[in-house]
């Protein structure tokens, strides 16, 4: 229906509904992070999403590259590629169903905790062992 038809005062929305029905109405948040409260907030974000596509195309150059050309450098690549994916989806986790100041902190340390434990037992295992990609290789073999 045309909104000429209808007239100006049933376009309004009665004041009865007031603030609760206003936020209810509003449109929601996205679930990838916090509300946005400033422009710089809104850049942060768009640079971690920028970084998180990075991180996700060069593991998919770094998958041929532990086949192709196995070493060292490409060991330890995947090693801080794979932890920083892993840590970024689990924030992502975290973000959306974990609630409250107090859990929401927690949650957060243990991330930290469980990806700098990760980042340090891959590079252990490329230093004192054969590494991700010969360990890889080692598991089609069987």
């Amino acid at each position: 229906v045309p909104a000429a038809l209808l007239g100006s005062s049933l376009l309004r929305r009665p004041a009865a509904l007031g603030a609760a029905a206003a936020a209810r109405c509003a449109p929601a948040r996205e679930s990838h992070g916090p509300p946005r409260q400033q422009h710089g907030s809104s850049r942060a974000a768009s640079l971690h999403w920028t970084g998180e596509r990075a991180v996700s195309v060069l593991l998919l150059g770094l998958l041929p590259a532990a086949y192709l050309c196995p070493g060292p450098a490409v060991d330890y690549s995947l090693a801080a590629a794979l932890t920083l994916h892993g840590h970024w989806g689990l924030g992502q986790v975290i973000t959306d169903y974990v609630h409250g100041d107090v859990p929401n902190k927690a949650a957060n340390m243990g991330l930290y905790v469980l990806s700098a434990l990760t980042f340090a037992g891959l590079c252990h295992f490329n230093y004192h062992d054969v590494g991700i990609c010969k360990a890889v290789a080692m598991l089609w073999s069987l």
